[in-house]
């Protein structure tokens, strides 16, 4: 009877010890096989997009780099002309232009400009006397009277003094006589003014 209890015992000591083992055993197994749960948390898989960022180049799924900062450009320098308007203080379309700048006019010779003062009597006697060597006709009686238009032709010879063509042309207009009307004719209207050059009117 005792050798079957003490028999009865053993096996349940076994069996105790044998559940014991197991259970240490299925224990360790699992902790040891088991992956941990903040490794499963932070591996990605390759080309997955990490939180808050972008799938970087090469799909290890690290946040792309950011975007560098844009840089703000120079404000473009003002033109100065374009083909909608005119450029910036020119003048608009139709403005008048403004006035050139100009010499001033040339003053007008005075009136009597070219006129030689009245002679005194020697000089109004060698006009008097070669205006007769030509013809007695062109002084006639009238001595001061030729004296008057021999002044007179000196200041057309001060106006036109290179047009003999001219002159010759108010030489037969001005000196005239009864006989003659129409004056005395171009060739002695010529020698008019070559004897008042030499006699009245100063040189041109």
């Amino acid at each position: 009877m005792r050798t079957r209890l003490l028999a009865a015992t053993l096996t349940a000591f076994a069996a105790v010890s044998l559940a014991a083992c197991s259970s240490g055993s299925g224990s360790n197994g699992t902790a040891a096989g088991s992956p941990t749960a903040p490794a499963a948390a932070t591996a990605s898989a390759p080309g997955t997009p990490a939180p808050g960022g972008s799938t970087d180049a090469t799909g290890t799924g690290a946040p792309a780099t950011a975007p560098a900062a844009a840089t703000p450009t120079a404000p473009a320098a003002p033109v100065t002309g374009t083909p909608d308007g005119p450029a910036p203080g020119s003048a608009p379309p139709g403005a008048p232009d403004a006035p050139a700048t100009q010499a001033p006019p040339k003053p007008a010779p005075p009136a009597d400009a070219g006129l030689p003062a009245k002679p005194g009597a020697d000089d109004a006697a060698k006009v008097v006397a070669a205006l007769a060597a030509i013809d007695p006709a062109i002084v006639g009686d009238k001595p001061d009277q030729a004296v008057d238009r021999a002044r007179n032709q000196c200041q057309a010879m001060y106006q036109f003094p290179k047009d003999r063509a001219k002159l010759i042309e108010l030489t037969d207009q001005r000196f005239t006589a009864p006989d003659h009307p129409q004056g005395f004719g171009a060739e002695k209207a010529g020698k008019i003014l070559d004897a008042l050059r030499a006699t009245l009117c100063p040189p041109s």
